[in-house]
C-alpha cells in the first residue's frame, strides 16, 4: 500500500427529489384537474441518497464497501465512476479508472462483444496496440470466442457479466470497481473473479469492492467503509466494519440506534416470550449503540409476565465476538429494587463503567428460573460497540490485542 491517495472523496452528496405520488383519478378527472388548475406544480420529496461523506483511498488499499440495502454504496460507486454528478462536494480520481456496476453498463447493445472490448479500452485511455495485448487473454477469461462477433444485446446476463468483467480487470485500471453484479455469475466465475482481483491488488492497483458476500470480503478486501442511510458510519478495519454490517442487519428497519424491539426477534429460547423491549443510553442520557470505554450506560428492559415466575432472575450477559462471555450482571448479583408485578414491567440498569477494551459486543438477555431453566432468552441479535478512548490522559490506545477487559489502577517506583 502507498502513502499517496488513489481517490479522495470531500463531503459528497446527492439529493434526488421523489414525485409525490396523487390519488388515481379517470383520465376525464386528470384532465378537469389540470384545465382548473394549469400552473399548479408537482409536489416532490427529497431523498438524501448520499450525504456528506467524506474519505482517502490510498494507492493498493483493496476496500469494501458494505450497508445494507438502499443505504447509498451503489449511488456512492456511480458517483466515484463518473456516471451520476454529485449534488455537492468533490472528487479527485488519480489513475485511470475501470468500473463493472449493474449489468448494461458500459456497453453499447447493438455493437460486438469485438466492438465493445475495443470501444471500453478506448473509453479507458488505451491504444489499440495496448488493447490487442490484453484482448487474448480477455476473451480467454470470458469464456465467449464463438460470441465475439455476436451484438451483446443477445448475449445472457453471465456472458455479458464475464465479458464486462474481463474488459474492467484485464485493461490495466490504476483503480477498479465493481458492485454486486459477481452475483449474476456461477460459482466458478465468482472464484475467477475473486482470483483475479486478488492479481489486481496484488500488483498495488486499488480495488473497490461491493458486496453483500462478507466471506469474499474479508477474504479479499483490508479495509472497509460501512454505509447506513447516506451516510458513513465506519471506514476501517475490514473485521471490525463486518461486524457493524452485521451489527445493521440485525436491526429491524423500523428500530433507531439504541432502541431494539425484541418482540419481533425469531432467534430466541426458552418456554415464554418475557423479554419485550431494550433501549440503552449513554452517560448522557441519549440512546445509542455506542458507548465510550469505561463510562456509565444504562439498559431499561420492558418485560411481560416476569412476576409470575417467583424466584426468577434476569441477567445481561456481554459476549466476544465468537459467543464467548466476559462478563454477567444479573438481578441476584444487583439485587432488583422494587417490585415485579405479574404484567409489565420496566427494569433499569445502571452500569458506573464497563471494563471492556474496544470492539463490538454481543448482548445476550436471559432469564432464568431455578426449577424450570431457562424461560426465555433473546441471543446473538443485539450489538453494542465500546469505542476508544483516553482513558489513562496518556495518549496510549488500549486495543482488543490487550485483552478484552482494561484495568485502572497507578505504577510507583521505589528505590531501595
Amino acid at each position: 500500500m502507498s502513502s499517496s491517495p488513489a481517490i479522495s472523496v470531500r463531503h459528497i452528496s446527492k439529493r434526488y427529489q421523489l414525485g409525490k405520488a396523487e390519488k388515481a383519478t379517470l383520465m376525464g378527472e386528470a384532465i378537469v384537474n389540470r384545465l382548473k388548475n394549469p400552473f399548479k406544480k408537482k409536489e416532490y420529496t427529497e431523498f438524501m441518497a448520499l450525504n456528506d461523506v467524506s474519505f482517502d483511498i490510498m494507492k493498493g488499499d483493496v476496500v469494501g464497501v458494505i450497508s445494507r440495502n438502499g443505504a447509498g454504496k451503489s449511488t456512492l460507486l456511480k458517483v466515484l465512476s463518473r456516471i451520476t454528478q454529485p449534488t455537492s462536494g468533490e472528487i479527485l480520481l488519480y489513475g485511470r479508472t475501470g468500473s463493472l456496476l449493474e449489468v448494461g453498463t458500459g456497453f453499447h447493445p447493438e455493437l460486438t462483444g469485438r466492438e465493445n472490448v475495443f470501444l471500453n479500452g478506448t473509453i479507458l485511455g488505451m491504444s489499440r496496440t495496448e488493447i490487442k495485448r490484453e484482448f487474448d487473454a480477455i476473451v480467454d477469461f470470458a469464456e465467449v470466442e464463438q460470441f465475439l462477433e455476436t451484438p451483446v444485446k443477445r448475449y445472457s446476463s453471465g456472458m455479458y457479466v464475464r465479458l464486462a468483467f474481463a474488459v474492467a480487470a484485464f485493461l490495466n485500471p490504476e483503480i477498479l470497481i465493481v458492485d454486486e453484479v459477481l452475483a449474476v455469475g456461477d460459482a466458478e466465475f465468482q472464484k475467477k473473479c475473486l482470483g483475479k482481483m486478488h492479481d489486481v491488488a496484488d500488483q498495488g492497483r486499488t480495488v473497490l469492492f461491493v458486496s453483500h458476500n462478507m466471506a469474499a470480503v474479508q477474504n479479499l478486501c483490508n479495509r472497509g467503509i460501512v454505509l447506513q442511510s447516506g451516510r458513513l458510519i465506519y471506514d476501517g478495519n475490514i473485521e471490525t466494519a463486518i461486524q457493524h454490517y452485521r451489527l445493521q442487519a440485525n436491526r429491524s428497519e423500523e428500530e433507531a440506534n439504541g432502541v431494539y424491539d425484541l418482540t419481533k426477534r425469531d432467534l430466541r429460547s426458552g418456554q415464554s416470550h418475557i423479554i419485550e423491549h431494550l433501549e440503552i443510553r449513554d452517560f448522557q442520557g441519549r440512546l445509542t449503540d455506542r458507548i465510550p470505554m469505561g463510562t456509565p450506560l444504562s439498559m431499561k428492559i420492558d418485560v411481560n409476565g416476569l412476576g409470575r415466575h417467583h424466584g426468577s432472575s434476569l441477567a445481561v450477559n456481554f459476549l466476544t465476538e465468537t459467543g464467548q462471555r466476559v462478563s454477567t450482571v444479573n438481578t441476584l448479583m444487583l439485587p432488583l429494587q422494587g417490585r415485579i408485578i405479574e404484567g409489565r414491567s420496566e427494569l433499569t440498569l445502571q452500569i458506573d463503567s464497563l471494563p471492556l477494551v474496544p470492539g463490538i459486543y454481543g448482548l445476550e438477555i436471559t432469564v432464568w428460573h431455578p426449577n424450570q431453566g431457562r424461560l426465555d432468552a433473546v441471543e446473538g441479535q443485539i450489538s453494542l460497540e465500546i469505542e476508544d478512548r483516553d482513558i489513562y490522559g496518556t495518549g496510549v490506545s488500549v486495543t482488543s490485542q490487550d485483552g478484552v477487559a482494561f484495568a485502572t489502577g497507578s505504577w510507583k517506583s521505589h528505590h531501595q
